[in-house]
């Protein structure tokens, strides 16, 4: 199990450390001074404590990144500013530490965790075979297709007939978004008449778009596309996006 600490402040990552090692020996600690270190680091930990106010890279833009690459990380913010804690709901956080805390609180903090990493490991497997199992069927230039759900990152409505966006193509089918919309399921959002999104892909959003991951690009780079967000479905749009981020992110609360 790799735990990671980001914290511009050495005695703040020290203690932090000395306190990981404490209560789970087992484990690898790695510690970075900024939030490009972590960015750039050669793996993802499984859990991480974060800081939020760092010079350069925020600690907030640090878990937006960190999250449009893993949906599995278990990300813990530790700050002494209790103003960001909806904001750390965005980038679905297990929990947000506020400085000073006491240490009985920061071992339960960490045993649950550590007991969300360990299940996730276990019953990987059997999570995984079951997203893969959800599908639908099209009929697209003669041939029925099947196309899984999670494969989607989100479907438009255009000439007429609706267009499957997935990460390395596109496929259109004649049929109606309401019928694909309900055979979706409650991991898509409908935030515009002629759009359905799928929050696995979102990087972002405001009052009047999502920005999503739309593919590969040469170099590594992802590619990101902007959909219309309309202004009456934005506040049951942000309610289902973080009930969203709780369900995958397992139990654990802020």
């Amino acid at each position: 199990m790799r735990i990671a600490i980001c914290d511009d402040e050495k005695d703040i990552r020290e203690i932090l450390a000395e306190k990981v090692n404490k209560y789970c020996p087992e484990a690898e600690i790695f510690c970075y001074a900024s939030g490009q270190e972590v960015l750039t680091a050669d793996r993802m930990p499984d859990i991480l404590f974060l800081d939020i106010q760092m010079p350069g890279v925020s600690g907030m833009e640090t878990a937006q990144g960190l999250r449009a690459r893993s949906k599995e990380l278990i990300l813990i913010f530790v700050t002494a500013l209790e103003e960001y804690v909806f904001q750390a709901f965005d980038v679905g956080a297990f929990h947000y530490l506020v400085k000073p805390f006491e240490e009985e609180k920061f071992v339960c903090v960490l045993s649950r965790a550590v007991k969300q990493c360990r299940e996730a490991s276990e019953n990987a497997g059997v999570s995984m075979a079951k997203e893969e199992d959800r599908h639908i069927l099209i009929l697209s230039g003669g041939s029925h297709i099947k196309i899984r759900l999670c494969d989607i990152v989100y479907a438009e409505v255009f000439n007429r007939k609706v267009v499957i966006h997935k990460m390395t193509e596109d496929m259109e089918y004649y049929g109606k978004m309401s019928d694909l919309e309900k055979l979706a399921g409650k991991d898509f959002f409908r935030p515009h008449r002629s759009y359905l999104v799928n929050f696995q892909y979102v990087v972002r959003y405001d009052a009047q778009m999502i920005e999503l991951e739309s593919g590969n690009v040469p170099g590594g780079t992802v590619s990101k596309v902007k959909v219309p967000l309309a202004k009456k479905n934005y506040p049951l749009f942000v309610k289902s996006y973080l009930n969203y981020n709780r369900r995958t992110e397992g139990d654990g609360n802020l």
